[in-house]
């Protein structure tokens, strides 16, 4: 059965299968060839798979992303970061960062930032004389912010499949998020200091009010939807409703950039995108399934044993199978896949599902960096009209500082389990 699950699996991933398909059909496949299932009971996962309450919040988040997109908010973000930090020698770099944590707190998608905020301020930073491989290496690694620091669509899935709080997920990232953002700027100031980039003149104090002004709305949804959720006073897909209707009223009514037919346009999109992540969810459910019918995680857990006792060197050699998994998949089916496989494991060694949740989603996160798959890496290129082999050249500094950060929170884990646990 294991045989014809994972070869399946191979053979349709190496001719182009779509993966939510390969996982379904592989799946199906086992079970016919095992012959003691009916088959009602791959309909049965996958209805299972989706039944969620919380997996609701996905579609009410990617949306609520969207209408931000495109409703004049990350524009604004971006005018307010570039205020504060512009007169810096490559300073339109250090805007770009800040503005990716930003619009990170109100998208949770890694693409969505990358796109959001690469599609202004690339074309700025070519104005102003800024390197193409420089402002697009900087901009798509920021990009990947976009899941950690919450709210996030990566923490929703990955607390519905490992059964832990999707608010203490969200604290965890916080930490982390930042970290990322720090260790990126200090790159990109670096960099900017060898190459000698230009600076922007020194905003005054009227300029900068004014800037935030003009930002505080976007800088207010944050606030509202992740600080509702940790309050108590909605759950995380009611905050992911209510993000929906504030990003709505904002870009339509205030700042008058929602038409009806980018309205039509956003639906579009999130509904096709939301449809994508639950049919993936749902048809891996099937194939976790089989995973610990066949006893999977027992087996893997029997293996690890006998070769450490240690939970350090066993993170070390998740960690390793994480970065070498997101250069295939992206974060939604890796997490369907793996997480049930990879809990029962670390619970085992005593590892805290939440700090290794956090630790995991930041792996799968560089991925997004990583060919042949990386999104963010295609999503940048698409943005700057840059060849990916010259992006790839130009952001490898990004990526291993990335790592360095995801192996700092893997082997300081108050870094994520701090702020969750202030609330206890």
């Amino acid at each position: 059965m294991l045989t014809v699950l994972f070869g399946s699996f191979v053979i349709l991933i190496l001719i182009g299968c779509p993966i939510a398909v390969t996982l379904g059909a592989s799946s199906v496949a086992a079970l016919l060839m095992d012959g003691s299932f009916d088959l009602g009971i791959a309909i049965q996962r996958m209805f299972t798979g989706v039944n969620s309450f919380p997996l609701m919040a996905i579609p009410f988040f990617m949306l609520a992303g969207s209408l931000m997109e495109l409703g004049g908010i990350s524009s604004r973000i971006i005018r307010f970061a570039d205020t504060l930090v512009g007169h810096y020698r490559g300073g339109l770099a250090f805007a770009a960062i800040i503005a990716c944590m930003i619009f990170a707190s109100i998208s949770g998608s890694a693409v969505a930032t990358v796109a959001a905020i690469g599609g202004i301020i690339i074309p700025e930073m070519r104005a102003r004389k800024y390197p193409d491989g420089y402002s697009t290496a900087v901009v798509t690694a920021a990009g990947t912010m976009g899941p950690i620091i919450p709210p996030s669509t990566t923490f929703v899935i990955y607390a519905s499949i490992a059964g832990v709080s999707v608010s203490d997920m969200f604290l965890g990232g916080y930490i982390p998020g930042i970290l990322m953002g720090i260790s990126l700027m200090i790159v990109a100031g670096i960099k900017a200091r060898k190459m000698n980039l230009p600076k922007s003149p020194k905003q005054s104090g009227k300029e900068i009010l004014k800037a935030t002004k003009e930002a505080f709305l976007a800088l207010l949804s944050p606030v509202i939807i992740v600080g509702g959720i940790i309050t108590g006073w909605f759950t995380p897909t009611e905050a992911g409703a209510i993000g929906c209707i504030y990003s709505f009223v904002v870009g339509a009514f205030i700042y008058h950039e929602l038409t009806p037919k980018r309205i039509f346009a956003v639906l579009k999109e999130s509904a096709l995108s939301s449809s994508i992540i639950m049919f993936l969810i749902a048809t891996a459910n099937i194939f976790s399934w089989i995973l610990t019918v066949e006893q999977i995680p027992q087996i893997i857990k029997d293996m690890f044993m006998p070769v450490t006792d240690s939970k350090y060197v066993l993170l070390l050699l998740i960690n390793l199978l994480l970065l070498v998994v997101g250069m295939f998949l992206d974060s939604a089916p890796a997490l369907t896949m793996l997480v049930p496989v990879l809990a029962p494991l670390v619970t085992a060694y005593g590892i805290d599902l939440v700090h290794f949740g956090v630790v995991m989603c930041v792996n799968l996160c560089i991925g997004l960096l990583t060919p042949p798959v990386g999104t963010c890496l295609f999503v940048g290129c698409r943005v700057s009209k840059m060849p990916l082999m010259e992006l790839v050249r130009n952001i490898w500094i990004e990526l291993l500082t990335l790592i360095g950060v995801c192996f700092l929170i893997t082997y300081v884990p108050p870094l994520v389990t701090f702020i969750p646990s202030l609330g206890g």
